[in-house]
């Protein structure tokens, strides 16, 4: 049976699910809240589909300055693109719930003597789909972070989320300093720029729900 119904997997038949396990390209590992998965400078050719839990991509200078520089949720995957390309872990994968990862290892998988599997194009193409949307996702960060403004930073971010949830009223998957580190801002100033554009009626919120309002020109 498939552990989890995802993009990776598309037209892959249970027989050759079966054949991904049993060649040892596939694994699936439980962690506990607070674990890190791969640190800074690790190499793998391994990446990874959350099962259930949530995982935060981490860059933390030598100062011990936290950047959150993305969520990841259940369904979703991460570090490809370095199981892909071979080369040293640049942030932490950090377990901030109890977690249950499936891993894919590119290493086994894509190599030469499996290029006659019945399963080898459907996976690869199935691959190169997952790279393109992660760089889609990638991109609406380095939108959040463009601006100096903290409200524009938080107005981008807030829209995205909306977009993607298809309503005003949403739970963004982060607490305030959560929130603040993804931003790269100071969890006091969002927080008074939270409050001032509640104030202006631009949101509302409370917690890590907000609903956005529609403002009249």
């Amino acid at each position: 049976m498939f552990p989890i119904n995802h993009p990776v997997f598309n037209k892959i038949t249970q027989e050759e699910y079966k054949e991904l396990i049993s060649c040892g390209g596939i694994r699936t590992v439980e962690y506990k809240k607070g674990t890190v998965l791969f640190h800074t400078g690790d190499q793998t050719e391994e990446f990874g589909i959350l099962i259930s839990g949530k995982i935060h991509i981490e860059n933390i200078d030598l100062w011990g300055n936290r950047m959150i520089l993305h969520n990841i949720s259940a369904g979703q995957a991460f570090a490809e693109t370095y199981a892909f390309c071979k080369v040293p872990i640049m942030v932490d994968v950090t377990a901030v719930e109890d977690s249950k990862v499936l891993f894919v290892n590119i290493g086994i998988l894509m190599s030469c003597g499996n290029q006659t599997k019945s399963w080898y194009n459907k996976l690869l193409y199935n691959l190169l789909v997952l790279s393109t949307e992660k760089n889609l996702a990638w991109s609406s960060r380095v939108f959040c972070i463009a601006s100096k403004s903290i409200r524009t930073r938080v107005m981008t971010y807030l829209s995205s989320e909306a977009v993607r949830c298809g309503t005003m009223e949403f739970t963004v998957p982060f607490d305030r300093q959560q929130m603040a580190d993804y931003l790269n801002v100071e969890r006091s100033a969002l927080s008074k720029e939270l409050g001032r554009m509640q104030k202006e009626g631009i949101l509302s919120f409370r917690k890590n729900k907000f609903h956005l309002h529609r403002v009249d020109e």
